[in-house]
């Protein structure tokens, strides 16, 4: 039986008891039909970047998304529109749209994992969301056995979440359609991080190619750019920043970052409250470790068991709830294994 150690970013995983490529859109639909005919569990894999697997690996049918290509129109004035399918990989998409002259993806440069994760996750960085720009998904409905097209309002688009996250076992991602603006200029920048590695002021606007340039320079650092000879592997940030009541918020210290959200709620920072509740960059137990670049990054140093990740990850999670009532959340997917 195929590892799945060998197909997830954390290199961590046991078997699969079957594993199908789907390396079209008709042979991807076959493949969930099939599988779920027979009543089997059903795992849609993408790049892998997302998830942590048990070490007994999945009792059913493992279908990856190896679809590809893309369609696209470019117009002087209203900008392009994109077609992609799911399986293409994320950040070379992102460095296509950039060569051909649209902006606004350029700060989820380098984040690991394939297209048709991307509206899943809602996946974001540096102040911007994929939801900005998405205009249409189309996704198999496993439940009426049909194809539908969701518009980017019917999509329930939230933070790191969306309507394919809460109704995981429903959807099948085929292709997202975005709508991308023509020009040189990046969006506003909305991070101090990304302003002073550029030295540029929040809400200023510079090279989109030098923006993707930084960016990419900045998850390097933090350990979090796939492809990084490091012998590090992780699936980028474990935990989800939390989002909490205005309330809540002004109990943390004053040096707590704090992003008010329009619904006049608070995000946090998951690393800020690990790091000042007595978690550190290079934490290990066993195998599993916490980044020595960056301790939002739960990794596998090599031969990491999936237990060895959970209970570090575990101690983690108790530490920041015991010091600030806080409980984080895991931003990866699960399987077969819990942090409760």
């Amino acid at each position: 039986m195929d590892s799945l150690s060998d197909l997830t970013t954390l290199h961590v995983g046991g078997p699969a008891s079957a594993l199908i490529h789907a390396r079209t859109e008709n042979e991807l639909i076959a493949a969930v039909r099939e599988a779920d005919a027979s009543g089997r569990p059903v795992l849609i894999l993408g790049g892998g970047s997302n998830m942590l697997v048990s070490d007994q690996g999945f009792p059913g049918t493992v279908i990856r998304i190896e679809t590809s290509g893309n369609s696209y129109e470019i117009d002087a004035c209203s900008g392009g529109t994109v077609t992609v399918a799911a399986g293409v990989d994320w950040d070379e998409f992102v460095r296509f749209t950039l060569d051909k002259g649209l902006a606004n993806l350029e700060s989820l440069s380098g984040i690991p994992g394939t297209v048709g994760g991307a509206p899943i996750q809602n996946i974001g960085a540096y102040g911007h969301e994929v939801s900005e720009v998405i205009a249409r998904v189309r996704a198999f409905d496993r439940q009426k056995d049909r194809v539908t097209t969701f518009a980017a309002s019917d999509c329930e688009f939230g933070y790191r979440t969306s309507k394919f996250k809460t109704e995981r076992d429903r959807w099948v991602i085929l292709d997202v359609t975005f709508q991308l603006r023509r020009g040189e200029m990046s969006l506003p920048i909305k991070y101090a991080e990304l302003a002073n590695a550029l030295g540029a002021e929040l809400g200023a606007r510079v090279p989109i190619q030098q923006l993707r340039e930084t960016v990419l320079k900045l998850r390097e650092k933090k350990g979090m750019l796939a492809g990084l000879a490091d012998p590090i592997w992780s699936a980028g940030s474990f935990f989800i920043n939390p989002i909490i009541s205005a309330e809540d918020a002004a109990l943390l210290p004053e040096s707590a970052p704090r992003w008010p959200q329009p619904n006049g709620r608070v995000k946090t920072s998951a690393a800020w409250l690990m790091e000042n509740s007595g978690v550190h960059k290079g934490d290990r137990l066993a195998g599993a470790q916490f980044s020595e670049r960056h301790v939002l990054a739960l990794s596998n140093s090599g031969g990491a068991t999936a237990d060895d990740l959970i209970a570090l990850a575990k101690s983690a999670r108790e530490k920041v709830l015991a010091t600030f009532g806080i409980r984080l959340e895991a931003e990866v997917q699960l399987i077969g294994v819990s942090l409760d």
